[in-house]
């Protein structure tokens, strides 16, 4: 075969080229949403949706090109196909809160190389930071010291929720050196145990500090919290008239705070991604790349492990802190069972499912679970039920659907769905859907037979820079 054989150009390869791409990337964005603000609750649409973030991440064209496409799909389309399906702002919540999480936790796993089985705790010292401030709460602490327990209303202002915010980030992040300080010495299995047990006693802590003091009103929970006040421009402002407009009635200030909230977790979320993508190409991101692929070579060449290790597990406590505060105010209820080991479980699936240390992976990873999670599951189990109630039978089956046994409900499989997909991940794609750079070189060299990942002069740049 000639070389003019080999290199000759694919007959679609003109759809690749910049401009093509975004016209057609528009095109798509733009009859998808027309279809879905036509049946907002059709899950083929939603899907189709949430799909297009994919296809602008992968455009040919400059970053600042992307980057619009992105915020008018964000901050436009999105609160625009909500207004006819609130759903679609829940759902676009819940990917922002968990996204940051997962990038959190990418900071200790995908970039230090610490297992942490407990994230989850940082969560939940976030979230009841306001929780136990912002509510009701605190009138119990009163009662405890002898004064009058008739108290109604908030004990604080729904504006000290900003404070919190940062409040909880400080909190979450002195939680984290807390955890880190005594496990330095630890690796791998052992790492693992411990901030599993971590996370665990902090649970358990929330369940069981109702007395002699009522500090976490125990496994009942703590409600309601109290909420931020809405902005002016979002009660009176051009965006309600909009979206009255738009569904047609007088919105109702729950859509309102659910609109308020999907845009604050938005920002959040864009300042994580931010902050993550700066710390990676930094001198301290560099070091947690050292400290991954050698701690010997890293104390070998000055790198300050210990510093280094417990900077890892505040930053990434840090954003869970963060949006625990903002869980908190949208949910009006805190309650331990939220922070199970369930949750840390699933959010290092999402690490692990996008790919460890790469951040458009670990948002896609997180994307993607809440989505099987929160939609699609439940979209098929509700369709299953509506089968049930009918008179039909089972393609190629013959089988009444009355007759199909409720244990087959696919909401009830989760865990097992998430199980065949990480095993089919591991066999097809182990580095993840969107892997990191240098994670897919090691595992193609490992996988040439190679006893192990060469330290060529581009490797050892992170070792050079964190000493330097």
């Amino acid at each position: 075969m000639t070389n003019a054989q080999q290199t000759s150009p694919s007959p679609f390869a003109f759809l690749r080229r910049g401009p093509v791409a975004l016209i057609l990337t528009v095109v798509y964005i733009a009859v998808v949403t027309f279809f879905l603000l036509q049946n907002p609750r059709a899950l083929l649409w939603r899907l189709l949706f949430m799909a297009s973030v994919i296809f602008i991440f992968s455009l040919p064209n400059g970053q600042r090109t992307k980057l619009t496409l992105a915020g008018v799909l964000l901050f436009l389309l999105v609160p625009l196909v909500g207004s006819g399906n609130p759903f679609l702002l829940e759902i676009g919540f819940q990917v922002c809160v968990f996204a940051a999480l997962a990038l959190g936790l990418n900071i200790v796993v995908g970039f230090a190389g610490l297992l942490d089985l407990g994230y989850v705790a940082f969560y939940a010292v976030g979230a009841y930071s306001w929780a136990i401030f912002g509510s009701q709460q605190l009138w119990h602490l009163h009662e405890v010291a002898g004064t009058a327990a008739t108290q109604t209303g908030f004990p604080l202002n729904g504006n000290l929720f900003w404070l919190f915010v940062f409040g909880g980030i400080g909190l979450a992040a002195i939680a984290g050196i807390m955890l880190g300080l005594p496990v330095l010495r630890l690796r791998g299995d052992y790492l693992a145990i411990v901030t599993l047990g971590f996370g665990e006693v902090i649970r358990v802590l929330a369940n069981n500090l109702d007395k002699p003091i009522n500090l976490t009103n125990g496994p009942q929970g703590i409600t309601p919290v109290q909420r931020p006040p809405l902005p002016e421009f979002f009660l009176n402002g051009p965006i309600s008239h909009l979206l009255s407009g738009l569904v047609g009635r007088e919105v109702t200030r729950g859509d309102m705070y659910s609109l308020f909230f999907y845009f604050l977790a938005v920002v959040v979320l864009i300042i994580v991604i931010i902050v993550a993508r700066r710390l990676e190409d930094s001198k301290l991101g560099r070091a947690w790349t050292a400290v991954r692929e050698d701690e010997v070579a890293a104390i070998a060449m000055g790198i300050p492990l210990t510093r280094t290790k417990l900077t890892a597990f505040a930053t990434g406590a840090a954003f869970a802190g963060a949006m625990g505060v903002i869980y908190a105010a949208n949910r009006t209820f805190v309650s331990p069972e939220t922070f199970s080991l369930l949750q840390s479980i699933t959010i290092l699936v999402m690490v692990i499912l996008g790919g460890l240390g790469s951040i458009p992976g670990v948002v896609l990873g997180a994307s993607l679970v809440v989505l099987l999670n929160i939609d699609f599951l439940q979209t098929l189990s509700l369709e299953l039920s509506r089968l049930r109630q009918g008179a039909g039978v089972i393609p190629l089956i013959g089988l009444p659907w009355a007759q199909l046994p409720s244990q087959l409900d696919p909401a009830r499989y989760q865990k097992l769905v998430f199980g065949i997909i990480l095993i089919l991940m591991m066999i097809f794609r182990p580095a993840g859907i969107l892997p990191s750079k240098r994670r897919s070189m090691e595992l193609k060299e490992h996988g040439d037979g190679d006893a192990g990942p060469v330290l060529d002069l581009d490797e050892s740049a992170p070792l050079a820079d964190a000493a330097a």
